[in-house]
C-alpha cells in the first residue's frame, strides 16, 4: 500500500520560515520524481517545486528564491523548505509521487502565513 503522509504544516507570520516534509512508503522512493503542489480556497491546484529522480529541481517564478525542494533517499522523505513566507503563500500543500504509469498523493497539510 502505497502512502505519502505530509507533515510540518501550521501558522506562521509573514516572512516566516516552514519545512514541509513528506515520507514516503510503498514505492521505491529513489525512483519516483517528487513534487509539492498547493491549492488555495477558490483556485485549482499549481505545482511549487519538483525534483527529479535525479535530483533535479524547477519551481515556479512565484516560489523561485525562497523555496526549496530537496530528497533524502535513505529516509524515503522529501522536504520543501520554505522561506520568507508571504499571506498569498496560504494553502493546502500536496506531496506527489510519479513515476511511469504510477501517481500517488498524499492527503494535504495545511499552511497559513498571517499575522
Amino acid at each position: 500500500q502505497v502512502q505519502l503522509v505530509e507533515s510540518g504544516g501550521g501558522l506562521v507570520q509573514p516572512g516566516g520560515s516552514l519545512r514541509l516534509s513528506c515520507a514516503a512508503s510503498g514505492i521505491t522512493f529513489s525512483m519516483y520524481a517528487m513534487a509539492w503542489y498547493r491549492q488555495a480556497p477558490g483556485k485549482q491546484r499549481e505545482l511549487v517545486a519538483r525534483i527529479s529522480s535525479i535530483g533535479l529541481t524547477n519551481y515556479p517564478d512565484s516560489v523561485k528564491g525562497r523555496f526549496t525542494i530537496f530528497r533524502d533517499n535513505a529516509k524515503n522523505t522529501v522536504y520543501l523548505q520554505m522561506n520568507s513566507l508571504k499571506s498569498e503563500d496560504t494553502a493546502v500543500y500536496y506531496c506527489n509521487a510519479v513515476a511511469t504509469r504510477r501517481d500517488y498523493w498524499g492527503q494535504g497539510t495545511q499552511v497559513t502565513v498571517s499575522s
